[in-house]
């Protein structure tokens, strides 16, 4: 029997483990049930991929999208491991195939969809297989108290039923404990492992900007970073194709994404994407699971997510490969209005409302929290962080400043008075800025003192002002869809001068990106990535199952000369290199050539 470690190398290209993949591991390869929660990119596949190759027989993966399954399988086979997916796409004439290759003792890896997973004519065909592992990806599902709740998943504990003495493992990128509880229940797992690594993703750079004219802000950003790939999330499904139809009208490839169109385009759209052939998915929380993209750069959203959970699931999905992305989030305390009415409509189970209320007001607290975003987002999740500031987020960037914002609020107060205490935020910075709407008008609050008493700051900074005033309980926002501002007895010590009021100073417009340096050859990285693309094309491939990025880096930085030196490389396994190897080590040798590089360089 190989060891863990030889096979590691041999069929992944990797010579040690990410953290917590290790003990994971171990403790599945002693036949124990698993619970293990990590962070998007922490390499979760692994620790049931490698298990298998240990044990042999046949695991059997369960996961939510077809898509993600084809990609799995993939890369599972560029690696030289027998792996196969039975899912709604196949013919029977190639299910039947698979069946009896499975009988055979051929196939290592099988990937089914949870709904597949329970049917009886499936369990009677694992029944005749000889099944040594079971794995259960994005396993919060199962919870009615996280996100992405699906009913199907809830079945799933019939494998553990019909299967007691095989172990399972139970996969997801974030479960908070009482989802991890959940979990471990309706799996039926047997006094489960437990393995809840870091959430903290180094690599990412979270930043909260203004909504106020997003799409301007929106394309400069997009502009500063072509040829880059990204998802932007939207709320709905028409916003993913008005703002996929207005990018391509600035020159962007961009396409839509949603639960709405026909299964055929949606999977057109997202092989696109996959395959490199379009660099922007509109998207709406449809998109959030299985997207095995490693290189998306940035992840924005144009509109509120509903909560912490399902934010950090979306922008999990950038930087998987490790390397440096943007999560940038445009806000408006409107769409938490619309979230609540939204809350109000769907939610008919107390318990369950005031939960959706509480993990809204959650989101609502990252976007207008003054400290850093990181450490909120941490906290949230249990986890503890020591640093103040992480250096990965536009507070710990640019620190707010806090003035004495008592003449600010006396100005706010008095306007909320003026128009009495019958109108939201919006209406009270409409007033202080002079707005000449109609609707000002037909009120006759344009003759009020308060009207265009605003003077110094722009109509969006008079609303943040607002929302912060309202926030530290200077002033109170009545419930409901939409909103009042009425005045308490706080708002009355400050128009005495007893109470004084902090407030932040208006930030910056522009949502900026960090930069950073790689050292690599920059034009032999275009060209490797040109060849990764004609190869995968050509293989019918997504091409980061050919070669991550940070493969094509490496060896633009090293110059690898000979089958040795090339499967020194990350991510190259004996199989890629028997694959591909001739094919890419031929393209550094005339890169070099040309170049006049002399022999590949030392590894420090």
């Amino acid at each position: 029997m190989e060891s863990k470690h030889s096979i590691l190398e041999k069929y992944f290209g990797y010579t040690s483990f990410l953290p917590h993949q290790e003990e994971i591991i171990d403790a599945v390869l002693a036949q124990r049930d698993v619970l293990a929660v990590m962070a998007t990119g922490g390499g979760k596949s692994l620790c049931y991929q490698l298990p298998a190759l240990v044990f042999g027989g046949l695991t059997v993966v369960v996961s939510p999208l077809i898509a993600l399954m084809k990609d799995q399988v993939d890369g599972l086979r560029a690696n030289g491991i027998p792996a196969a997916t039975i899912n709604s796409s196949l013919g029977y004439g190639e299910r039947r195939i698979i069946e009896r290759v499975i009988l055979e003792g051929r196939i290592r890896v099988l990937y089914v969809s949870p709904e597949r997973a329970v049917q009886p004519f499936f369990l009677s065909l694992l029944k005749k297989a000889d099944v040594r592992l079971i794995a259960i990806d994005e396993a919060h599902c199962i919870s009615m108290w996280g996100h992405n709740f699906r009913p199907e998943y809830r079945r799933l504990r019939v494998l553990k039923e019909r299967f007691p003495a095989v172990p399972v493992i139970a996969l997801t990128a974030t479960a908070i404990p009482a989802v991890q509880d959940d979990i471990a229940k309706q799996l039926a797992l047997k006094n489960p492992s437990r393995f809840v690594g870091s959430f903290n993703r180094k690599n990412l750079t979270y930043r909260v900007v203004p909504k106020t004219r997003y799409f301007p802000r929106l394309v400069r950003y997009l502009n500063e970073h072509r040829d880059d790939a990204g998802i932007i999330y939207c709320f709905s499904q028409k916003a993913t194709e008005d703002l996929a139809e207005k990018l391509r009208g600035k020159g962007f490839s961009a396409l839509p994404y949603h639960a709405g169109l026909p299964d055929a385009v949606r999977e057109e759209h997202q092989e696109a994407f996959s395959h490199g052939d379009v660099d922007i998915i509109c998207a709406t929380v449809a998109f959030g699971m299985g997207i095995d993209k490693p290189d998306v750069r940035f992840v924005i959203h144009t509109d509120l997510p509903k909560d912490l959970e399902s934010y950090y699931q979306e922008t999990g999905r950038a930087g998987r490969d490790g390397d440096p992305a943007d999560c940038i989030l445009f806000y408006s305390r409107g769409d938490y209005n619309t979230i609540r009415y939204l809350i109000e409509k769907e939610c008919a189970d107390v318990v369950r409302k005031d939960a959706a209320y509480r993990k809204a007001g959650a989101m609502l607290d990252y976007c207008e929290t003054t400290g850093c975003r990181r450490k909120f987002l941490l906290t949230y999740f249990g986890e503890a962080y020591p640093e103040e500031r992480c250096g990965g987020c536009d507070r710990c960037e640019t620190p707010v400043k806090v003035f004495d914002g008592t003449r600010v609020a006396s100005t706010i107060i008095a306007c909320i008075s003026e128009v009495g205490e019958r109108f939201g935020a919006s209406y009270v910075a409409d007033v202080l800025v002079g707005s000449k709407s109609a609707r000002v008008r037909e009120n006759g609050h344009d003759a009020l003192p308060a009207y265009n008493s605003g003077e110094g700051y722009t109509r969006d900074q008079w609303l943040r002002f607002v929302q912060e005033m309202v926030r530290k309980g200077f002033i109170t926002s009545t419930g409901g869809r939409y909103p009042v501002l009425v005045l308490n007895d706080r708002s009355r010590a400050v128009v005495e001068g007893s109470l004084p009021v902090p407030l932040t100073e208006p930030e910056p417009a522009g949502v900026v990106a960090a930069e950073t340096a790689d050292d690599y050859d920059e034009v032999l990285f275009a060209r490797l990535r040109q060849l990764r693309k004609v190869v995968a094309d050509l293989e019918h491939v997504p091409p980061f199952v050919v070669f991550h990025d940070r493969s094509l880096k490496e060896m633009a930085k090293y110059y690898p000369r000979t089958g040795v030196a090339f499967l020194q490389v990350y991510g190259v396994s004996e199989g890629k290199l028997q694959r591909y190897g001739r094919m890419f080590l031929d393209a550094i040798d005339k890169h070099c050539a040309e170049a006049g590089i002399a022999p590949e360089r030392r590894r420090g």
